[in-house]
């Protein structure tokens, strides 16, 4: 399965890393390449909360339906969907570290439809791009974060 591994330092407390990388609809305001983000679920954050988010890659608006399909409060959150025939996950895990957070990520991607599996050897060619791509997004809402005055 294709996929990398990635980690990020904030140089904040776990709690509020944690609140702001859960916080989906906030995303556009911390990640400009992310345009909006249309929750599709009410109520807290969880396993089967839904949004669409809407972002700016290769120069096109591209939509894609996101699901939490793994949740524990202050230690992870796994965000799957499901896409050109195959399923895309990304495992974000939250550990203290001093006064700061280790965030680490794991991203993942699965071929399901025939078409998807035949093109399976091309998509290690993209994990180069995408793992920029997930290591940009982390950095800015780290920043993001970073930037906030304490509450």
């Amino acid at each position: 399965m294709p996929g990398f591994d990635l980690t990020h330092t904030v140089a904040a407390p776990l709690p509020v890393v944690f609140d702001a990388f859960t916080d989906f609809a906030s995303a556009p305001k911390r990640i400009p390449e992310i345009l909006r983000v249309e929750m599709l679920t009410p109520g807290p954050v969880g396993v089967g909360t839904a949004f669409k988010e809407t972002r700016k890659m290769f120069g096109k608006e591209c939509t894609e339906t996101m699901t939490v399909s793994a949740f524990e409060a202050g230690k992870l959150v796994e965000l799957s969907a499901t896409s050109c025939g195959a399923v895309f996950t990304t495992r974000f895990t939250f550990e203290p570290d001093g006064g700061k957070t280790r965030v680490s990520v794991a991203f993942r991607t699965k071929a399901v439809s025939v078409y998807a599996k035949l093109f399976t050897p091309l998509s290690y060619l993209m994990m180069g791009t995408m793992k920029k791509c997930v290591a940009g997004d982390v950095a800015k809402l780290g920043a993001a974060v970073e930037a906030a005055p304490a509450a």
